[in-house]
């Protein structure tokens, strides 16, 4: 029998509902905690007051909400297939002849729908949020302002030491044996927020132990006399690692953002393992939606009316851990590079898809 387009509605309508029940309350879960927290970091700060902490709650939770899309998914297709059982609904439905696969062909459609929505126009809010929030922890909370980026232009460096500010650019960066080499370097250095103090273009530049190693350069001094060196140190407290810590997140990019911020990054010798993982994770999303709903079928479309709920919540709540914690290890292998990356972010989607289609196969067969 072929399901009709008023039930295809009714079926798609009653998981929406029920997905953006779970997702609104898991939102306001997270956002309490996140609140909480916040204010036990700000009970130290006398300069952060609860204008501020609400506003870093709420840049925080879009990035929060693409974490709980899947599990809101199981749990509002669970919600969702076990109200229909309850009510006899889908009884009534298998027994025109409906069978799983067309019942459920509704709920996988609006859950790669949903997949589509959450990288495509979802994540680049999330990200633009995240990225804003993580300035202004890392100023009112850390005292830090460190910023790095990656362009077509090369590498760009600034750091704040107390008052005064450095700006460090290089169009060629070069990494070999965990030391860093610039050519054509330009640094910029200033008292306070605009108050210039030199610059010093060098032609190359090397970081050694709390010092940048300039060869050939020509340092100019406000008020002063242009003098040429043929080797400058400039101290700074930045190193190797700093650097790698200190490029953007990659949930600070956008969805579309990330491949060319990719490119740059691996252009200019560094390791751009990171987001590419995270890419790849952002691609197989809506496919990892498909498979919450195919595993919620498993824990619900097989109970009686008389099932109790505790039976579907434990069932939920298992495979939403399983999930979380084989996703946490075949990440930290791709980030080892232990194996290939599209493989270690990929294998948690194939994985539950793989179960999921098991399941419901053998659901439908039984």
């Amino acid at each position: 029998m072929r399901l009709s387009l008023t039930l295809t509605r009714y079926i798609a309508k009653n998981f929406m509902r029920n997905f953006l029940t779970i997702f609104i309350i898991f939102l306001a879960v997270i956002f309490l905690i996140d609140i909480v927290e916040l204010l036990r970091r700000a009970s130290n700060n006398d300069n952060v007051g609860l204008g501020l902490v609400m506003k870093l709650g709420l840049m925080k939770l879009p990035f929060m909400a693409q974490k709980i899309f899947p599990f809101a998914v199981l749990f509002g297709g669970m919600a969702s297939f076990w109200g229909l059982t309850r009510s006899s609904e889908l009884v009534v439905t298998r027994s025109a002849g409906v069978s799983a696969w067309q019942f459920l062909t509704p709920v996988i459609l609006v859950s790669f729908l949903l997949g589509l929505f959450k990288i495509a126009a979802f994540n680049p809010l999330a990200s633009a949020m995240l990225s804003k929030y993580d300035r202004l922890n890392s100023t009112h909370f850390h005292g830090q302002s460190n910023l790095l980026s990656v362009s077509k232009n090369g590498l760009w460096l600034r750091q704040s030491s107390g008052t005064n500010q450095s700006v460090i650019h290089s169009p060629n960066v070069t990494i070999e044996n965990n030391e860093i080499f610039l050519s054509q370097v330009t640094i910029f250095m200033y008292e306070g927020a605009d108050k210039f103090v030199l610059r010093v273009d060098a032609e190359k530049g090397s970081l050694s132990k709390g010092f940048w190693r300039l060869q050939n350069a020509t340092i100019n001094v406000r008020d002063r006399k242009t003098k040429f060196s043929k080797e400058h140190w400039i101290e700074t407290d930045i190193t190797l690692n700093k650097i790698h810590e200190s490029f953007s997140a990659p949930e600070t990019m956008s969805f579309w953002h990330l491949p060319a911020f990719i490119n740059n990054l691996e252009k200019s010798g560094f390791s751009a393992v990171r987001h590419r993982l995270y890419w790849h994770s952002l691609l197989s999303a809506p496919f990892l939606l498909c498979a919450m709903v195919l595993i919620a079928a498993t824990f619900t479309l097989k109970q009686s009316r008389r099932s109790s709920a505790t039976y579907v919540i434990i069932g939920g709540i298992f495979t939403g851990f399983i999930l979380f914690f084989l996703s946490d290890i075949v990440f930290a292998l791709g980030l080892r590079e232990s194996i290939p990356v599209a493989l270690a972010a990929w294998t948690p989607s194939g994985v539950s898809l793989l179960l999921g289609l098991a399941m419901v196969f053998h659901l439908e067969d039984g």
